[in-house]
């Protein structure tokens, strides 16, 4: 019976859908400045999924701000327009890179004044409950990329 339990708990561990999962990795975090008072703000960053199955971004959170959700920018006949984002789905390996002027984290309601130099932990969701956290660097441009 020993010998039973250990050959299913090998071959559950050696199982593909065991060891299949996304792994959300969060780099270039920012958030642009914004003018005191505002009540809306954007984030940028790149998402890239280092696992080896595809992983779906659901959504975003921070106990910053009243909400955040997952937006792009897109201009249609001349003028721009802006879009909610219900999900995103990366592929094992692929980067999806939120930007000005494209992708981005639309950030309601900061919950207190959100000044450059600071650092905002902002949580993206996943489908598989996983996510990943990051500290959003605070500023006017996105941050100087690590060597």
């Amino acid at each position: 019976m020993l010998r039973l339990i250990a050959l299913l708990a090998l071959t559950l561990t050696a199982s593909p859908a065991v060891r299949a999962a996304g792994r959300l990795e969060i780099t270039g975090a920012w958030i642009r400045t914004a003018p005191p008072g505002a009540m809306m703000l954007a984030g940028y960053a790149t998402l890239r999924n280092t696992g080896d199955a595809p992983l779906t971004v659901t959504g975003a959170s921070s106990e910053a701000f009243g909400d955040v959700s997952l937006h792009e920018s897109a201009e249609v006949d001349g003028v721009a327009h802006m879009k909610a984002l219900g999900s995103i789905e990366i592929a094992p390996g692929a980067s999806i890179v939120f930007a000005p002027g494209g992708k981005h984290l639309m950030l309601m309601r900061p919950k207190h004044e959100i000044a450059p130099g600071q650092s905002i932990e902002i949580r993206i969701l996943t489908k598989s409950g996983e996510g990943a956290s990051a500290g959003f660097a605070v500023g006017d441009a996105a941050p100087a990329a690590n060597p």
